[in-house]
This record gives C-alpha cells, sequence and structure tokens, in this order.
C-alpha cells in the first residue's frame, strides 16, 4: 500500500508548533504581505512571530487535517523542505454529522506557481473522501484573486455562491467566491482519469 501521505512530488507531515523549522515556515507565510491579503479576511496589518504561532497552533491542535507541505530532502543527510501549509477545518462535535469541512492553503512564495498547491490540495480530497469519509469539501478565493478562483474550478470544485461585495479591501469592495466538491463527484473525477489512462 502506498504511503497515505505523500503524493508525486510531496511529502506531507504533522505541523510541530515547537519545532523551529515550522516556526519559520510559518513566519515566512505570515509575513508575505500579498499572500495574507489573498488568503485573510481580517484588516491588513503586518504580520510578525506571534501571529504565525497562532497560526501553526491552529493548524496542528485545532483542524482535522493539519499538515506541513514539504519537498523530498535533497540527500540522505537532510531532511525534507517545508514550502507550506494545507488543513481542513474542523467542525464542532455537535455538526460533526454533516460530515463537511473547508480547505486553506498557503503555500511559501519562493514555491509558487510550479504546482504545487494544486497537488496538494488534490491529496487533500482524497484524505477528505476516503481516509476521513466526508460529504462534502469546500474551499473559497476572494474575488480580486482570480488566480486562486480559476484554479479551484480547474480543479473540479463547483462554485456554488457569492457573497456579493462581502469584503473591503485596497479601496473598494470585493465579492467572497464559495466553491465546494461532494464525494460522489470527486470519485466521478477519479474513474474518468482511470478511463483516460486506459
Amino acid at each position: 500500500m502506498a504511503n497515505p501521505f505523500r503524493s508525486a512530488r510531496l511529502i506531507y507531515r504533522a505541523a510541530e508548533p515547537t519545532s523551529e523549522e515550522d516556526q519559520a515556515c510559518f513566519l515566512t507565510i505570515q509575513t508575505d504581505a500579498q499572500a495574507y491579503q489573498n488568503a485573510n479576511a481580517a484588516i491588513s496589518t503586518p504580520q510578525g512571530k506571534a501571529s504565525a504561532q497562532q497560526y501553526l497552533k491552529e493548524i496542528a491542535e485545532e483542524s482535522l487535517l493539519g499538515v506541513v507541505i514539504c519537498l523530498p530532502a535533497p540527500d540522505s543527510t537532510s531532511k525534507p523542505i517545508p514550502i507550506g501549509a494545507i488543513h481542513l477545518d474542523q467542525l464542532k462535535p455537535a455538526l460533526a454529522h454533516h460530515r463537511h469541512a473547508d480547505i486553506g492553503i498557503d503555500i511559501v512564495k519562493a514555491y509558487q506557481g510550479q504546482g504545487y498547491g494544486s497537488e496538494a490540495i488534490r491529496w487533500a480530497l482524497r484524505w477528505a473522501f476516503r481516509i476521513a469519509g466526508l460529504h462534502r469539501v469546500g474551499i473559497r478565493a476572494f474575488a480580486y484573486n482570480e488566480g486562486a478562483v480559476r484554479l479551484y474550478g480547474r480543479l473540479g470544485f463547483n462554485r456554488e455562491g457569492v457573497s456579493r461585495e462581502f469584503l473591503w479591501f485596497d479601496g473598494q469592495w470585493w465579492d467572497d467566491v464559495q466553491f465546494g466538491m461532494l464525494a460522489r463527484e470527486w470519485t466521478a473525477m477519479q474513474e474518468e482519469q482511470v478511463d483516460v489512462k486506459q
């Protein structure tokens, strides 16, 4: 059986709040102002160690799934290289029977645009539907993040709704775009890929 915490080019491991390596990775994520604005609706303020540690703690301790995305070690004497994080939020116990979660993802700027985000989202979807038995996975994008809006559609998410003029950013109002995928839709995509390969 294949390692469930690997995909074609990436390794997924537990986030460790006390790890200096993880603290440095999350600090890099949090202090990238553009990435922060693309992923966080909070008012834009400079981020530092405290917010990075809080985010790392949330990923490690408060998510249904929270992992650090890593590239394999370049040699046998090195450790895998952390390049981002992906998580599925956890429903409160009284709501868990609804079996859904939302994905959040961050890739360090130096590793963006290389398909790692797409690969990690595909891996998280597989984990959500095959391992966790979820029924629905959602993901959202702010309308000013046009690349994310296009990417989520290409990955097979259905555009489910728009909260119009939901976000105030850079002097104007922007929509919040919600996407979702059901387990049966994910399964159908996997079957189509098998048919194409045969």
